[in-house]
């Protein structure tokens, strides 16, 4: 049986609100994740990427998405983290500052097609994502290999992209 949850008349699968929501882009992710490199916002060290550093306000230590160690990395991994920070233009731009050339950010997002997760639904959200959004920031920004998903039934797209 498939369980689900009605929002304002449509119906989306229950496990949408179960959080965990990266367990649905992991074994992409493991596969373009290599070496050393943070999981950010990912709100349980258990829910972290294997391999990763977890990094989320709610550790006890000094680091959170707009304050990451000292030295640069090869990949940045995050999972439904964007959409609670409030400019996540800048939030980008500083990832790739703390990025080794070649190195990997792989977004796990969002999609505007999920009623309740707009910012004006769920006020725990500040934005809210479109593939064509994310796909021409960094195209813009120069990054050479930018792989963008489509919807899937989590209500979320992947983003993959080499510096």
């Amino acid at each position: 049986m498939i369980d689900t949850v009605n929002y304002r008349g449509v119906d989306y699968p229950k496990f949408q609100t179960n959080g965990f929501a990266s367990r649905f882009c992991l074994p992409f992710a493991m596969e373009v994740c290599k070496g050393v490199g943070y999981d950010i916002g990912c709100m349980r060290k258990e829910w972290a990427l294997p391999g990763s550093t977890p990094i989320d306000l709610s550790f006890d230590d000094d680091y959170e998405a707009n304050n990451l160690p000292e030295g640069l990395v090869d990949y940045i991994f995050s999972s439904h983290c964007l959409e609670h920070i409030p400019d996540w233009v800048a939030t980008l731009d500083y990832w790739d500052t703390k990025l080794k050339k070649g190195g990997v950010i792989f977004l796990y997002l969002p999609d505007y097609s999920q009623g309740y997760w707009r910012p004006w639904n769920n006020r725990k959200h500040v934005n809210i994502f479109k593939p064509e959004f994310i796909n021409d920031y960094f195209k813009d920004k120069g990054y050479s290999k930018v792989f963008v998903s489509n919807v899937d039934l989590y209500n979320s797209f992947m983003v993959m992209v080499e510096k």
